[in-house]
């Protein structure tokens, strides 16, 4: 992957058929282009899912990194990957994400392994934030996320209108990335702002509107996570 992240077995990997893959023709085009990463920035209404976690005592970060990351599971265009120059997709992706030390105001990189079972996948992030807490530089104690991470994050002072990650020079890296900010109420909603970064050579507009939709789908409906 060219991320320096943890390998995992090839059972979790799945090699695409580009002879028969229909975006092919498209995705060479895309990667010969210097640079087709993409951001957009949409607000979720997330009043639904807040009021009903505020009523368990449940925190609202490990739920939108459980939400986030079952719905990318679902698609496969948002998991396709190069692993020993092999062109693929993983069969799920798990969500690497940053604490804040508030000893230094430091950050580090943390993950949980995705469980499809929000309660499960809850009491797993409860756990690494608590015994991956102390300070260690860029990454937490619990070392290298797994090969098949993807970047989400949230930056909870203040709200943003628009947000773009720059991809610097790494090549063959086309999972998406997260990063919300700071609720907003507007008219007794709440709302969470979202920056979505993608690649071209992977996603379209459509397969973002496809992932927008049931994402919001399952921010309005608590009841089913």
């Amino acid at each position: 992957m060219g991320c320096g992240f943890k390998k995992m077995s090839n059972k979790s990997f799945i090699p695409l058929e580009l002879s028969s893959w229909n975006r092919l023709e498209t995705f060479n085009y895309y990667t010969k282009i210097a640079n087709t990463t993409y951001s957009i920035n949409l607000d979720f209404d997330v009043s639904e899912t807040y009021n009903k976690l505020k009523e368990m005592k449940l925190k609202f970060f490990p739920t939108y990194l459980y939400l986030v990351t079952t719905v990318i599971n679902k698609y496969e265009e948002f998991r396709i990957a190069k692993v020993d120059n092999i062109l693929g997709y993983w069969d799920k992706l798990t969500p690497a994400y940053p604490i804040f030390h508030e000893e230094d105001n430091s950050v580090s990189l943390l993950w949980s392994e995705y469980i499809d079972n929000y309660y499960e996948f809850y009491q797993n992030y409860i756990s690494d934030t608590k015994a991956y807490k102390a300070p260690n530089g860029i990454l937490s104690t619990k070392g290298l996320p797994l090969a098949n991470s993807y970047i989400i994050s949230c930056i909870p002072w203040f709200t943003f209108n628009s947000f773009s990650l720059v991809n610097h020079g790494i090549s063959d890296y086309f999972l998406p990335s997260f990063e919300a900010s700071k609720f907003k109420k507007v008219d007794n909603r709440i709302l969470m702002p979202l920056s979505i970064t993608v690649h071209h050579a992977t996603i379209d507009g459509y397969n973002i509107k496809e992932f927008v939709d049931e994402l919001q789908f399952l921010f309005n409906n608590p009841k089913i996570f």
